[in-house]
């Protein structure tokens, strides 16, 4: 099928609109950072990069409709001490373009080989992710080991336990009004899976209207493919899994039980790092910043320690 020279984007203005808004975001970003468009054979794929190159590589992978700048008020505390990559996935919101739709989750770690081919072609990467990123981290960290130093993930899609029957019933009726509600239906969604963050403090309350006014924006300007569903790993899979793994999710999680997650990978996986963080749901980025940045950099830095001594 032949795409407009604009795809993703509905048309060269919403292009271009995308562009202004992420240029502006982008300035909040550390001095030095950088982005840059890779070609590879499955299409190009948009990297921001930011932090020292002689530090460990980070490679982030965002949430749903996320893009790469949802990383941007955890860019300076996470570029201190890693070359950190955030990439933009094909087929969601953001400027890369595939050549083709994914439609399994081994497209997405073939994508993620070509990549790391490019950005860190000898040696150790860590990947974090959140949410659907989480999902495509795990994918990845299981199908290759012996490409992953350690693996964050954050709340991922699936992975652990099958999306919450409460979770898809408000997916599925997202374009159904609903008579006597106030607002429009997706941001009845948002405010219900960030919860915790409309109820914390009016920082966090900030937070949430800008991220429910940035998913508008990717409704209005983009035209997206529907990416593959998250898949949960079964317990060989858990059993096998061999990369260092941190697993956070908040106690108020939507899309599945956190008590539950935690306790499969306490069964199954007891080498996966599992813990709860406190007074957060699936916003615990936003709710808990601090705690979740310390946890995973602390995790992270057990892992490079491990590699500099065993290289020793």
């Amino acid at each position: 099928m032949t795409r407009q020279s604009f795809y993703p984007f509905k048309s060269e203005q919403a292009k271009s609109e995308y562009e202004a808004y992420c240029n502006e975001r982008f300035k909040a970003w550390p001095a030095g950072s950088e982005s840059r468009l890779l070609e590879t054979a499955t299409g190009q794929t948009f990297v921001r990069a930011c932090g020292r190159a002689a530090d460990p590589p980070l490679v982030l992978l965002h949430g749903a409709r996320g893009g790469s700048l949802m990383w941007t008020e955890m860019m300076a505390t996470l570029a201190a001490r890693h070359r950190v990559f955030a990439l933009d996935t094909p087929g969601d919101a953001g400027f890369s373009v595939s050549r083709r739709d994914f439609s399994k989750p081994d497209d997405l770690v073939n994508w993620l080989d070509e990549v790391l081919a490019l950005l860190v072609p000898q040696g150790l990467v860590s990947l974090m992710g959140i949410s659907y990123g989480g999902w495509i981290a795990g994918q990845y960290a299981l199908r290759r080991p012996d490409r992953v130093r350690s693996a964050v993930l954050l709340a991922p899609g699936a992975t652990v336990l099958r999306m919450s029957f409460a979770f898809l019933a408000r997916m599925a009726t997202l374009s159904v009004p609903l008579p006597g509600r106030g607002g429009d239906a997706l941001t009845r969604m948002l405010r219900w899976v960030f919860r915790d963050a409309e109820r914390a403090n009016d920082t966090t309350r900030t937070l949430l209207s800008q991220v429910i006014a940035y998913v508008h924006m990717v409704q209005r300007l983009f035209s997206l493919p529907r990416p593959p569903w998250p898949t949960v790993i079964d317990d060989e899979g858990w059993r096998s899994f061999r990369v260092p793994c941190l697993f956070l999710v908040g106690e108020n999680e939507k899309i599945y039980s956190a008590r539950a997650a935690v306790a499969r990978l306490n069964r199954v996986a007891p080498q996966v790092r599992a813990e709860i963080i406190p007074g957060a749901g699936h916003d615990l980025t936003m709710v808990q910043p601090e705690v979740v940045l310390a946890k995973a950099l602390a995790f992270l830095a057990e892992g490079e320690s491990a590699a500099a001594s065993s290289a020793a």
